[in-house]
């Protein structure tokens, strides 16, 4: 039997907007130098996942960290709207202190019930699951090759990882923590079963 299909999910480095605790969302950001340091251990570690392919949501930030960790690849980057960071409206570009003060309902629910968050302008997160799903199930059946690299954001990455281990994304947010540039694998089967082997670099046990 062939080996399974692999799905590489990366976050972005650490940004300025990171740092100053600001709200990023779909907003631009760039990487800090600690993000193009975090980028550029990536390399090391991507080496021995024989990537076919490299998919990146069309941020900068992510842009930025793709183009550091895959330089030697020699592999095109399809860059995709698609795969970028929760649509937060009003939020974006704000102190996330202003908004626990500012909107103390909401921010409570994004963080403590993030199933319930509804923000006017912005998406729920339902919304986003839905879209990055749509997006990898799409790159699934238009693609032949064997290791997937997409770079995109942490939450959208969670919850790409929340559907695939059927947790409801009222615990999204539990650990493990989707740090800076931190690597998740997912594995795909011929039989259709997909499993998470590796989460933010933590080895990760099998969803029956």
């Amino acid at each position: 039997m062939s080996a399974p299909r692999r799905i590489h999910l990366i976050r972005h480095g650490e940004t300025n907007w990171n740092k100053e605790r600001r709200a990023q969302g779909q907003q631009e950001s760039v990487l800090t130098e600690a993000g193009k340091a975090q980028a550029l251990a990536l390399p090391a570690i991507l080496s021995a996942l024989n990537i076919d392919e490299i998919y990146c949501s069309s941020s900068v930030r992510t842009r930025e960290t793709a183009a550091i960790a895959f330089a030697n690849h020699g592999l095109p980057i399809m860059y995709c709207d698609h795969l970028r960071e929760i649509h937060m409206g009003p939020w974006e570009g704000r102190l996330y202190e202003d908004l626990r003060q500012d909107f103390p309902e909401q921010y409570d629910a994004f963080w403590n019930k993030p199933d319930t968050f509804v923000l006017k302008g912005a998406e729920t997160f339902a919304q986003v699951q839905q879209r990055a799903m749509t997006r990898l199930n799409r790159i699934l059946a238009e693609s032949q090759s064997q290791n997937i690299a997409i770079v995109s954001h942490g939450l959208l990455i969670k919850t790409i990882l929340s559907s695939v281990e059927q947790r409801p994304l009222a615990q999204v947010w539990q650990p493990p923590a989707m740090h800076n540039c931190a690597l998740s694998t997912i594995e795909i089967h011929h039989d259709g079963n997909q499993r998470i082997t590796l989460y933010a670099n933590q080895p990760y046990p099998s969803i029956a």
